[in-house]
Formats: structure tokens, sequence, C-alpha cells
């Protein structure tokens, strides 16, 4: 059974509609990418599957809260914060309460925290202070915590962003390796495609007002992005196997012209 899937979904905010008719179905164990420009609705999709927007019209059928994990876009605040990598894990046990734990004994969530972080290899650094880490190192840290409870869906907002090419290909293998060896769905919101495109099972494109998803080779093509786009759309590949996307300006393609 799928753990996530929209039928006819639209979404309005403010009065102004920012997608519909899109259909989506993410399966256990499978890592799903969501691209498009700017505005075009992608964390919108990690709200509506956290059930913090509701649809306009169509159907959305999610995991309870409790079974899915969150990391928002965006971590300036911890990267200052006094704790210890180790803190912010177990805040993720915690809840949304800010502060650290005060530690007590023969704690069973103590072991929890420290299998999760093995998970995501973190373990050498995981009791030095958060924000002497390096960026892959605190983003294995982030995404520990948001697994710590054991989610069934794991909704990951830009997390490569800040990172440099090498770290993002070391956290979009992390993270496929998760999705086969815990069978947790992963839905990760990118700018750009390549760092994680060898390790994706679909992808949802987002763009003029809709979406369409599939396999990336399916969705990552000329036709599929020209007649989302609605406009003509060139899709190039560079003699190192790098995706190029270009198109007409006021498209927004150029955003995913890398």
């Amino acid at each position: 059974m799928s753990l996530l899937e929209l039928r006819d979904a639209e979404v309005q905010l403010g009065g102004r509609t920012i997608w519909s008719d899109v259909d989506l179905t993410v399966e256990p164990g499978t890592f799903t990418a969501v691209l498009g420009p700017n505005g075009a609705g992608k964390s919108t999709l990690l709200k509506v599957a956290l059930g913090l927007v509701p649809l306009a019209s169509g159907m959305v059928r999610a995991p309870a809260k409790r079974d899915v994990g969150y990391l928002p876009q965006h971590h300036h605040g911890e990267a200052t914060a006094p704790f210890r990598g180790v803190d912010l894990v177990r805040l993720g046990l915690d809840g949304a309460r800010w502060g650290v734990p005060l530690p007590r004994r023969n704690d069973p969530r103590r072991e929890r925290v420290a299998e999760t972080i093995a998970l995501v290899g973190a373990e050498r650094y995981a009791d030095r202070p958060f924000g002497e880490l390096s960026g892959g190192e605190q983003q294995r840290l982030l995404i520990a915590q948001a697994l710590v409870r054991r989610p069934r869906l794991l909704l990951l907002d830009e997390p490569l962003e800040s990172l440099d090419l090498p770290n993002q290909h070391a956290v979009a293998a992390l993270v496929r390796r998760i999705c086969h060896e815990q069978g947790i769905a992963v839905l990760l919101v990118a700018h750009d495609v390549n760092p994680i495109s060898d390790y994706l099972d679909q992808v949802v494109y987002f763009a003029g007002g809709t979406a369409v998803s599939g396999a990336p080779s399916e969705v990552i093509t000329e036709a599929t992005l020209s007649r989302l786009y609605g406009t003509p759309i060139e899709v190039l590949r560079t003699r190192d196997g790098r995706l190029v996307v270009v198109g007409q300006p006021d498209t927004g393609a150029h955003a995913h012209s890398h």
C-alpha cells in the first residue's frame, strides 16, 4: 500500500491556486525528488503531506503525523546554538520544545538516539558542538533528528542547498540507503537533480500550476517539460552526464540550468 497518495489535488493559498490536477503515489522504500522553479509549490507538497495545508479539492492520503519525519529549510539558528550534535538528535524525541533535555540514568531513549546516529554514520562527531561541524556533518545529524522517531515517511526540504557537490552526493547516497534498509519513503525538495539523479526512484516536477510524476527518464524530457511549462524546453546532456534544462527566461526553466 502506498504511503502518500494524491488524486486530482488542488491547493489554494490566499485565494490563489498554487497547483491543481496533481496525481502522485509514493511507495514504501522509495526515494522521490520534488523539482521545479521557485514558487511552483514544491514545499507546499510537503506541507500537504504534513496536514498543514488543506486541499481545495481532490484527495490526499498520508500517514499520521507521528509517522512522518520532517526536515524544514534553513537551520541558521542551530548552526550557532551551544549544544552537541547528539543533543540535537535527542530533540527529535522530545518534541518541538526548544532546549536540551537533562540527562537521566537508564534512559531507554539514549539507545534509540545512538542507533539513529549510527544509521546516518555520524558517530565520530556527534559529541562535538553542532556549530563546529561541517555542512555535511550537520546535515547528517539533522536527518538523524527527523529519523529518530522511526517515521514511515521522511520529508526533506532542500537539505542539499548549502552543501558542496561531494557532500550533496554523500547525502543522496545516505538517503537512498535509508530507503532500502529501513523501508522509509523519502520526498526530497531540490533545485538541481544532477547530484541525486543516480539514486532516485521517481521525480515530481512542479511547473505551470501543476505537476508530473514518474521515473526521472520519463519526466525530465523535452516533450514532458515543454507540455508542463507550455513553452519549448530543451533537455541537454553534457559530456560528463549532467542534465541541463533550458527554455524561455520567463518560464523559470533557467533555474534548472546547471
